[in-house]
């Protein structure tokens, strides 16, 4: 998108700070409750997993980042790996509806939280859709506004969530200290391996926000050594800082009160340290994050439809502006607000990790068909790809046992791409023809 082109050079510490941005958005405010519902005391592993499958796959966009610098990255990569095709747009048309639905994963914990602080009525389901689609509402008022504004929320967002985490982490491993309910991270009250990496992998949309470095990798400057860095000291920083949470949060609440609390845990894991005001900070850190987060992934969903549009992959209606804005910014918004307002947040997360999981294994064979090409290492992209395809599989066929729903959502959103790739292929083939 032109208008949305950076102009200025962004040094080592910036592009860090656009991966934990990306990866600390909303997401581990809204999937923690989830992971614990699914791995028990062994929830800092089941994070660590799906930590593990995205410092694998780092490494296949740093040297994509690398090798073929550009600001439509990830729609880039996959059409530099298969060209054109109904098939590249098709994932690439996926990569969209997953920024949707991280929209939607983002608005489902705004609502969840935002109820705790302030009730509307004295029902907390109205309460969170009242909530979650006015987040949205706003968010889409301020990116019509101003982009400069989008930028600056995300900028200062990011200072206060990590300053609120990190403090939440050290005041809460003090309060592990003789806390009887440590004894839950022990490894009888573990789920079996096969269970904890499929709970790693219903939360795995808390990693996927690295893949926005790729996006600014034009504009870093010394890419040789500084898109490795940004992308493996990001990676592995979130890695550390989710186990940590993890470990903190399990290790201070009872289970019964973690299922209880699932779509605010972080909040409710606070009290035992700090009591209400703990509640009350963590809270709101939930909802600066979540807000931020929908701020700057709407601004991202429109880009990417806007980088399919200009490669021919949707029709070039969505290259048309509205209030100075692509099309697909109004679009994008619309369709999270549905789609919040009818999924559960479990239907949700399963949806956006199949997803991601999908377009994470094709960009790990794209960096494998060209490690050549860049002489780079073929077999850690080939070991990306192979594992990102296990854990989509694994994890269809957990939730087809447990949440059915999910599973369809995902099946259902996976086909219409394609379906409706090759009708605009089909369609445009008759016009030239």
């Amino acid at each position: 998108m032109k208008t949305a082109q950076m102009d200025k050079k962004i040094g080592l510490i910036d592009a860090i700070a656009i991966g934990i941005g990306g990866m600390v958005g909303g997401g581990i405010f809204a999937v923690l409750g989830l992971a614990v519902s699914l791995a028990k005391g062994g929830t800092p592993l089941a994070f660590l997993f799906a930590g593990i499958l995205a410092l694998l796959t780092s490494y296949s966009y740093v040297q994509l980042s690398k090798s073929y610098p550009d600001r439509g990255g990830t729609v880039k990569f996959i059409n530099q790996g298969f060209g054109k095709t109904i098939f590249s747009g098709a994932v690439n048309n996926l990569l969209w509806v997953s920024s949707i639905i991280m929209l939607s994963l983002y608005a489902s914990a705004f609502g969840s939280y935002a109820p705790n602080l302030a009730a509307i009525t004295s029902n907390k389901t109205i309460d969170f859709h009242l909530y979650a689609s006015a987040i949205i509402i706003l968010a889409i008022a301020i990116n019509y506004y101003s982009i400069s504004v989008v930028g600056k929320i995300e900028s200062y967002a990011v200072i206060i969530k990590l300053v609120i985490l990190i403090g939440f982490i050290g005041i809460g491993a003090y309060g592990l200290i003789g806390n009887p309910t440590v004894a839950q991270l022990s490894f009888s009250n573990w789920e079996a391996p096969i269970q904890l990496f499929a709970g790693g992998m219903v939360i795995f949309v808390a990693y996927e926000g690295f893949e926005l470095i790729a996006n600014a990798a034009p504009d870093i400057t010394n890419p040789e050594k500084n898109i490795p860095r940004a992308y493996y000291y990001s990676v592995i920083f979130v890695i550390l800082l989710y186990i940590i949470i993890a470990f903190v949060t399990v290790g201070s609440l009872p289970f019964s009160k973690i299922a209880t609390a699932e779509d605010y845990v972080l909040a409710e894991a606070a009290k035992p340290m700090l009591g209400e005001i703990g509640f009350t900070i963590i809270t709101v850190a939930a909802l600066i994050s979540t807000f931020s987060a929908i701020n700057a992934s709407l601004l991202g969903g429109s880009r990417v439809n806007y980088e399919i549009a200009e490669d021919d992959e949707l029709p070039h209606h969505f290259l048309a502006q509205l209030w100075n804005q692509p099309i697909g910014l109004l679009i994008t918004a619309i369709a999270t607000l549905i789609l919040v307002n009818i999924l559960d947040l479990e239907s949700i997360s399963t949806a956006g990790s199949v997803g991601f999981l999908l377009i994470f294994s094709m960009v790990n064979f794209v960096a494998y068909k060209l490690s050549s090409t860049m002489s780079s290492n073929k077999w850690i992209p080939f070991a990306g790809f192979i594992l990102c395809l296990i854990a989509s599989v694994v994890l269809i066929n957990q939730q087809y046992q447990s949440n059915l729903t999910g599973v369809l959502v995902a099946m259902a959103i996976i086909a219409f791409c394609f379906l409706t790739e090759w009708i605009y292929k089909r369609t445009e083939k008759r016009k030239v023809n």
